[in-house]
């Protein structure tokens, strides 16, 4: 079968800025090239049909049609004026704040691109109303890193500008045993914030002001950059343990990583579970280096 149009999107992770993002606060995010999902797409007569290939493919199985149905109606076309095959290849797990969702989104985007019903002006947007399907209120940031594939920073409503890393940090990422759900975590600071608007306040600043050391650290060299950036990554993960979002296994993976030897960790995404980052002064101990990812 020939392929007439073929397109990738990444996974990411964020350094600095989840949350708070959604009000104003900048974020740090970076894809993860090692965790893409790629689409291929062949004509034919028939009504759509579809293939879910790869390590998390068929993780996708009850995503796909709902995203194209929230497609159709938006632009006001019917289901079956979609034909061929989409052949959909995945490594990006699903629900563990990797954002699998915003790369499916900005896939099934440039797809619809192809076909002429999305102009390419209009990609992020038609993306993000997509994902919204997921996350309920969507800041942007996972779409706008699986359409740019670059490291970015992204302030909601605002500027996406390219991050320029002046040395290479020994970082990771790795599963922390639960899934976590973007939509639970993001209501949970929500309600924090209704309770006591001070404290959430006071944290979306310390956030902040983690945002504004990362960036700082990058741009130095490695030797001055390094403690820089240990203090924005505790800094910043010290917003989730207020927010009460490390509980249970990510604690615990927390706690592991560590007593491992790593010199800075924090959840990475919307936390409650899905991914944390770790730094490191030099490379992890071998007999852990399967269960990391390198960022």
């Amino acid at each position: 079968m020939s392929i007439d149009f073929s397109c990738r999107s990444f996974g990411k992770w964020i350094l600095a800025g989840e949350h708070a993002v959604l009000r104003g606060v900048p974020a740090i995010v970076f894809p993860i090239q090692s965790r893409n999902l790629e689409l291929n797409y062949s004509k034919g007569p028939q009504d759509l049909q579809l293939t879910l290939i790869g390590d998390h493919g068929k993780d996708l199985q009850l995503l796909v049609w709902g995203v194209l149905e929230k497609a159709c109606a938006l632009k006001k076309i019917s289901r079956h004026d979609l034909k061929g095959h989409l052949l959909l290849e995945s490594s990006i797990p699903v629900g563990a704040g990797m954002g699998a969702s915003a790369a499916l989104c900005v896939a099934l985007t440039r797809w619809l691109g192809y076909l002429g019903y999305v102009d390419a002006s209009e990609y992020y947007e038609f993306a993000r109303d997509l994902e919204n399907l997921f996350h309920g209120e969507s800041s942007g940031v996972d779409i706008a890193v699986a359409l740019s594939g670059e490291g970015l920073r992204f302030i909601r409503n605002g500027e996406r500008k390219p991050i320029i890393t002046a040395w290479k940090p020994n970082w990771y990422i790795s599963y922390s045993g639960k899934r976590g759900v973007t939509v639970d975590a993001v209501n949970k600071v929500k309600d924090l914030i209704l309770q006591n608007p001070e404290l959430g306040e006071k944290i979306d600043n310390q956030m902040k002001e983690a945002v504004a050391l990362s960036e700082q650290a990058l741009k130095l060299d490695d030797k001055e950059g390094f403690p820089l950036l240990v203090k924005a990554i505790e800094q910043a993960g010290n917003c989730f343990e207020q927010w009460n979002l490390n509980e249970g296994d990510p604690a615990q993976h927390i706690q592991w990583l560590r007593d491992s030897g790593a010199k800075a960790v924090k959840t990475t995404g919307s936390g409650g579970g899905g991914y944390v980052l770790s730094l490191w002064d030099k490379e992890p101990p071998k007999e852990i280096q399967q269960k990391l990812i390198p960022c």
